[in-house]
């Protein structure tokens, strides 16, 4: 049998992200080979995946991350079966550092194909599924291009939000993370009236006439009133319409233009986990 030293196992461990006694493992299996090894822990990690491929992986950690020139952002939320895996540091960590990768991407399957230390994001995943024994995949994939982007992540990285605005002027990153903490905290169902899909609107209507008939209303009037539900609606749900958090005498949109007065929001991403 080879003998493995320490600092053998602990240069596995640092390359792979495996415990140590999984890295101890293969490296006596490959006789001390450090390549060899490397694939044994990647195998286990297929076998383990496999077996786990329906298990939900509703768990996991949200990130948000904005370039330098604060004009791209993106999320991606690292996916786990347990929230006590969901909040491990390096659990965290890997998601952060898989974010930072994620930004230089345009697509989900080009993320997953870029470069980890040697290998793919997606092998990345299979391994941690061996090591950590549980399903472990890239959840949403989200990215937002504007003159300027900002972001908020709510504690214990749950929920991440990526905020664009029409311009960059003074305070811009701090309404970009006022307006994504309102998102965060409201969960909008798009960003104002036009961005509402027309079934959601039926549906409201549908909701609102049924509410109506049974209060007694007569047929005819129940058009009319529906139309007022659905701008409360509107008002309740849609990003620049609803009562801004931090002060409910003002709207999202107003907020904004108080900072600047044609600053604008034109876009924004959320993704919550649990």
């Amino acid at each position: 049998m080879a003998n493995i030293t320490a600092a053998e196992v602990n240069k596995l461990r640092k390359s792979t992200g495996a415990g140590m006694m999984d890295c101890k493992k293969a490296l006596v299996e490959s006789e001390g080979d450090f390549e060899k090894a490397i694939e044994i822990l990647r195998k286990k990690g297929q076998k383990v995946a496999a077996n786990r491929a329906d298990r939900d992986s509703s768990e996991g950690a949200a990130i948000a991350k904005v370039n330098e020139a604060s004009t791209r952002g993106i999320i991606i939320s690292l996916n786990c079966e347990t929230d006590f895996v969901a909040k491990n540091d390096s659990f965290v960590q890997l998601a952060t550092d898989l974010a930072d990768i994620a930004l230089a991407t345009s697509s989900k399957e080009e993320f997953l194909a870029a470069d980890y230390k040697g290998n793919s994001v997606q092998d990345k995943l299979t391994e941690q599924t061996g090591v950590i024994g549980e399903k472990i995949e890239i959840g949403a994939y989200k990215s937002l291009e504007a003159p300027f982007v900002g972001s908020y992540i709510h504690a214990g990285n749950k929920i991440a939000v990526l905020t664009g605005l029409s311009k960059n002027v003074p305070g811009a990153e701090e309404v970009a993370k006022n307006v994504s903490m309102q998102a965060a905290a409201m969960n909008p169902v798009a960003l104002n009236e036009e961005g509402v899909d027309q079934s959601i609107i039926e549906k409201e209507i549908e909701i609102a006439k049924d509410q109506l008939r049974e209060e007694g209303k007569p047929e005819e009037m129940l058009d009319n009133i529906a139309k007022g539900k659905i701008k409360r609606f509107f008002k309740d749900n849609t990003l620049v319409n609803q009562d801004y958090i931090k002060d409910n005498k003002m709207s999202v949109a107003a907020y904004v233009k108080s900072v600047d007065s044609d600053l604008k929001v034109v876009s924004f991403e959320r993704v919550a986990l649990g």
